[in-house]
């Protein structure tokens, strides 16, 4: 468990380019938790395990179920990416809900994934009900491919799954100087339309990311809800209440128990705005695509055998066709150093970039391992004893 990595793969050259260590602010964000009985420890320690272990682990358990060697490590390669990056609520925390659908015949394990539709500057990726994981590094592959010729590439995908945080395929591109845009259907409704209660929408993130020289790439990564439901579970499971403002009840009053959240719903970003927002991102990702959206959106936390027919899309953007790279890339660094060195309110420690953090977390997890919280590692634990596989923690 004490095990250092020397090195995270996969990384580019722009993820080391960041402020050694997470952010100390980052701590501030933390919201209360819930009232335990005396002697209760509610935050005990995390669990520090090396990415690649971690990796390891879960091909193992994906070869396990069924799902050939090479795309069982891309599958563990990429989850554990997520938890490099800190975006905990989509990364080894949903192994055993992935495991679940697989075992329940909810996902194919050995999907034809294919283009049915193509043009010069796009493509239609049919997913075969493979692991969204798989259906988007292929996908990304296409969009960066036909972009070194196009210039710009716009690949979208359907009966595709779940695929972890939207920021891994949107950086996908930088490693080829070209930005990366990507939007998504999410898994499970869990907004209605603004003013409604039905549960016709889903947290449906969008992500770019932009390439810098001597700066970390400019990546956000967002939900178009105010917190994404994968971290309301991992507060959950963390035993952590929720700030108000994530979500809301159908009686209009705010949720702060994690546990509770099939009692309401989560709340748009910007008010009316972030359900517009989550709509037309649902119609670029979804409907374009012949995927699921509104009422077709299959919630995978409580269906494992249906297919859920998500739809994503990719957009490769390649910076030579508008220029000189290296110059794009300085005006990037010039525009970032602007916004951090902004005249700051009071109280305000730092200005911080979008992708600032998460690059600092990788920098961080790789030298020290990603914290995972014991009630995770327990969970994976048994995860590996009904499959059969070493624990992750040995």
């Amino acid at each position: 468990m004490g095990s250092l990595v020397r090195r995270a793969e996969p990384r580019s050259r722009e993820s080391i380019r960041c402020p050694r260590g997470p952010p100390e602010s980052l701590a501030a964000t933390i919201a209360p938790r819930r009232a335990a009985p005396l002697g209760t420890d509610l935050n005990p320690a995390p669990i520090r395990i090396p990415y690649e272990r971690l990796r390891d682990f879960v091909a193992a358990a994906f070869e396990r179920v069924g799902i050939p060697a090479e795309d069982a490590h891309t599958l563990g390669s990429l989850m554990a990416e997520a938890d490099l990056q800190g975006s905990d609520g989509h990364g080894v925390i949903r192994l055993a809900p992935y495991v679940r659908r697989i075992k329940s015949g909810g996902v194919n394990v050995r999907p034809s994934i294919r283009v049915t539709e193509e043009r010069p500057a796009m493509a239609l990726v049919h997913g075969d009900n493979g692991m969204g994981h798989l259906v988007m590094k292929r996908a990304a592959a296409i969009a960066i491919e036909k972009a070194r010729t196009t210039g710009v590439a716009w690949v979208g995908t359907q009966w595709s799954n779940h695929a972890g945080p939207a920021s891994l395929y949107a950086r996908m591109p930088l490693a080829h100087d070209m930005i990366g845009l990507y939007l998504a259907v999410g898994n499970a409704n869990h907004l209605p339309p603004w003013g409604g209660l039905d549960m016709l929408l889903s947290t449906n993130p969008i992500a770019a990311a932009i390439p810098a020289l001597e700066e970390a790439p400019v990546v956000l990564d967002m939900a178009t809800t105010v917190a994404a439901y994968g971290k309301v579970k991992a507060k959950a499971q963390r035993g952590e209440m929720m700030p108000e403002g994530w979500m809301m009840d159908r009686a209009g009053r705010p949720i702060t128990d994690p546990k509770r959240a099939a009692e309401g719903f989560l709340l748009p970003i910007g008010g009316y705005k972030g359900y517009g927002l989550a709509l037309i991102v649902g119609l670029l990702a979804g409907t374009l695509n012949g995927a699921a959206m509104g009422k077709d959106v299959l919630d995978f936390n409580a269906d494992f055998q249906g297919a859920s027919n998500t739809g994503q899309a990719i957009v490769a953007i390649d910076v030579a066709a508008f220029g000189d790279v290296g110059a794009f890339k300085r005006r990037v660094d010039k525009v970032a150093r602007e916004m951090r060195n902004a005249e700051r309110m009071p109280g305000v420690e730092r200005i911080w970039v979008p992708g600032e953090q998460a690059n600092a977390k990788r920098v961080a997890y790789a030298r020290e391992g990603i914290p995972l919280a014991p009630q995770l590692v327990d969970a994976l634990d048994q995860v590996a004893t009904e499959l059969g596989i070493a624990r992750l923690v040995r």
